[in-house]
């Protein structure tokens, strides 16, 4: 780069959807933590996700894909580059097949409580675990979101991605390669849609099972407060809540941020928490069950920032 706004400037000259500039972290991220964004821009379609890429890597500029902001933590520093917002690409075409099952092909912005609400209504099963899950279809897709005896795995056929080059291709589930909460994907390929599988089911099961997830999720989840969801994987088929809870962490406090009183592997923000706070007590949690079980802990939350 020739200078500190060239790409900036060509950004705001060539891209044709929205580009917000020093935008702050903590207005988007479910915890409400997270400093200053470069450039955050906002593709309506593929061809402006593609155009974006395009000129950030040809500029050298450090870039990421974001869903609805959930399991993902921004540092205090902020972001120095661009993060895309997929919330605009939600495009749905569905197949009705003769075996009864049906097809979905989604674009990665959809929310997940969109694909389940359309479940219930046309009494489609599948998607039951996927009830109260916050983000959107890309972000569940590439973490392999699950909860409640299913995987994204479990109903996904193929992924359409955008590789590093601006090449978009679609991969069949046979060419996936999916482990717990994780599709193994390069960081720089961005996840642009999927196809889901869904089968008949009967529409007051399906409603049923849908109601009791959601009330199970308020009951042990804390949504009344600002969290980033489960902070860390299951190690080992251990919840990791319980393992934080034997080791006399729940309701632990550093600053703003606190181990959650409802579910050990939350961490919410009471009020006006710093991602430094947020991170410490994630460090000190890893250390003390550690400690404790010999286990480590690895975090689920996606870090990014300076």
């Amino acid at each position: 780069m020739s200078g500190g706004e060239t790409w900036q400037v060509e950004l705001r000259r060539c891209f044709t959807g929205e580009i917000r500039f020093g935008d702050q972290a903590r207005h988007h991220t479910s915890i409400r933590v997270g400093g200053t964004i470069d450039a955050l821009l906002f593709p309506e379609s593929e061809e402006q996700l593609g155009q974006a890429v395009g000129l950030l890597r040809a500029r050298g500029v450090p870039y990421l894909p974001v869903g609805n902001w959930t399991n993902l933590i921004v540092t205090d520093g902020g972001y120095r580059g661009a993060l895309i917002s997929l919330t605009g690409l939600r495009r749905l075409n569905r197949t009705n097949r003769e075996d009864g099952t049906v097809l979905l092909e989604a674009q990665a912005g959809i929310p997940l409580a969109e694909l389940v609400s359309l479940s219930v209504r046309e009494a489609w099963t599948g998607m039951e675990f996927c009830a109260g899950i916050p983000g959107s279809l890309g972000g569940a897709i590439r973490m392999n979101a699950g909860a409640y005896g299913g995987e994204m795995k479990d109903i996904c056929t193929a992924v359409r991605q955008m590789d590093p080059v601006g090449t978009i291709r679609t991969l069949p589930r046979e060419e996936l390669s999916f482990a717990y909460r994780n599709l193994d994907l390069s960081a720089e390929t961005i996840i642009i849609g999927a196809a889901l599988k869904l089968g008949p089911g009967d529409r007051l099961a399906v409603t049923e099972r849908v109601r009791e997830i959601l009330a199970m999720r308020r009951e042990k989840h804390p949504l009344e407060m600002p969290n980033a969801g489960s902070i860390f994987k299951n190690p080992k088929n251990l919840p990791a809540g319980k393992l934080i809870e034997q080791a006399g962490l729940k309701g632990f406090r550093i600053g703003e941020a606190q181990v959650s009183e409802k579910h050990g592997n939350f961490i919410v923000n009471r009020g006006a928490a710093s991602a430094q706070e947020i991170l410490s007590l994630i460090g000190l949690i890893q250390k003390r069950v550690f400690e404790a079980t010999g286990l480590a802990l690895e975090p689920e939350v996606k870090v990014i920032g300076t």
